[in-house]
């Protein structure tokens, strides 16, 4: 898949009360996002830094939409993009751009780069997605993909009753690997290799991190 090449910055005026940053963890189902977002975060307080984490689609009205979607039936494409859109917006305004005006580091388990994938697997054009995601939604001041082969991806989430058939599966995660790594040649993303083991994912994750904070300082 060739490189996305569009960055599109979020509104000046609201960027310019931030004093925090904005990371961000994305990948396939199955590469540990969420467990190495929880070890950042750990990390991260223990070196004194303000953290705040979160993930989506969020616990709130639309999220939970979201979510219960995946056991009773999955939404038509229209619908689901309407619901992370309006998420997402929510999320920004009452959670993420307040948390980062106070200064502190927010560090998300998935955002609209995962939109982009994963309804991206369903037909939409992911640049579409993202330009209307940028509109309102700030990019992030980094972005670590765990990357990690479909196959084994598979083998630790299995496939699960109700789901997909498993080639149904692959071409999915396949298209959304692709995507996640045509994103590696920006200048704020980091690929990391998620086959290795949890401390040593955690160990490359944070040489990166604390790498882009001390360049900032």
């Amino acid at each position: 898949m060739a490189k996305t090449g569009i960055l599109i910055s979020f509104t000046d005026h609201h960027m310019n009360q931030v004093k925090g940053k904005l990371i961000v963890i994305e990948g396939i189902d199955g590469t540990g996002k969420s467990t190495q977002v929880s070890m950042l975060a750990q990390a991260l307080r223990q070196d004194g830094y303000q953290v705040t984490e979160s993930f989506e689609p969020t616990n709130g009205p639309w999220g939970t939409q979201l979510r219960e979607s995946a056991t009773t039936g999955r939404l038509n494409i229209d619908q689901e993009l309407e619901l992370f859109i309006k998420d997402r917006k929510q999320h920004v305004e009452e959670l993420i751009l307040p948390a980062m005006e106070r200064g502190e580091i927010v560090i998300l388990d998935r955002y609209y780069f995962s939109t982009m994938a994963y309804q991206g697997a369903r037909g939409v054009d992911p640049l579409s997605i993202r330009q209307q995601n940028e509109t309102f939604a700030p990019t992030p001041d980094m972005l670590i993909i765990l990357d990690l082969s479909v196959d084994t991806a598979l083998d630790r989430i299995g496939i699960r009753d109700g789901e997909a058939n498993e080639f149904e599966k692959t071409e999915s995660l396949q298209f959304c690997r692709d995507l996640f790594l045509s994103l590696e040649g920006e200048p704020h993303a980091h690929v990391i290799d998620a086959h290795a083991e949890v401390n040593e994912v955690h160990k490359r994750i944070m040489q990166a991190v604390t790498a882009t904070i001390d360049a900032h300082h």
